[in-house]
């Protein structure tokens, strides 16, 4: 696997493991239509939670993992964007979105709240413990200024119910909240509606996240 951030994200060769309904076909999930959405709770709750809003929906076809996890997280302050627009803004193509890069300008420019995302990049094959540290604080501040974060991955990892995750060939995805002072993350995946919404621990995030970047 290569360890460049600007790797191809195309979905093609990947497998969604559903957390409960076996495996779907990166095609089916995709085009299938939207149903449950991400929990939605606006407000700050003791312990260190919260939870954003989202407007969720499925991305259209294989490739547009990139548009979708942006409109996703743009859903939480209430904009209603056009997915193929910003796909070309992007760059996006049927090999996917070049790079977490390519989409923090974006997401400046439809938040209309000037050049507040910014982007992070991860470049090691695994995280190391500063760069999960700055992770979480990125995404406690985030959520907090009520906003979503936008993160590319690749390879597989495990959900906090034990739902595996698999995408080989990189995807993008939104952080919509936090809990336990940001150890444990809500994630709005646009890949699969069956799995729209679920948590993961701080850890597993960062390493997901490793060799590509994130914007905030």
């Amino acid at each position: 696997m290569r360890t460049d951030i600007l790797r191809k994200t195309a979905l093609t060769a990947i497998t969604i493991t559903a957390t409960a309904g076996g495996i779907a076909g990166p095609a089916l999930a995709a085009h299938a239509a939207p149903t449950d959405k991400p929990a939605a709770q606006t407000e700050r709750k003791p312990g260190g939670e919260r939870q954003l809003k989202v407007d969720y929906e499925a991305q259209p076809n294989f490739y547009y993992c990139g548009p979708a996890a942006t409109r996703n997280a743009l859903s939480v302050l209430d904009k209603d964007i056009d997915v193929d627009d910003m796909a070309k803004r992007m760059g996006t193509t049927e090999a996917g979105t070049n790079s977490i890069n390519d989409i923090t300008p974006v997401l400046n420019k439809e938040a209309g709240k000037g050049d507040v995302y910014r982007t992070v990049e991860i470049k090691t094959g695994k995280a190391d413990t500063k760069q999960t540290d700055k992770l979480r604080a990125d995404i406690v501040r985030t959520v907090d200024n009520g906003r979503a974060i936008v993160a590319n991955i690749a390879g597989t990892a495990t959900d906090t119910d034990g739902g595996t995750h698999s995408f080989e060939g990189g995807h993008y995805i939104a952080v919509t909240g936090y809990q336990d002072n940001g150890n444990t993350v809500t994630i709005a995946d646009s890949a699969n509606p069956a799995t729209a919404s679920y948590e993961m621990d701080i850890d597993t995030l960062a390493d997901w996240i490793a060799t590509r970047g994130y914007s905030h």
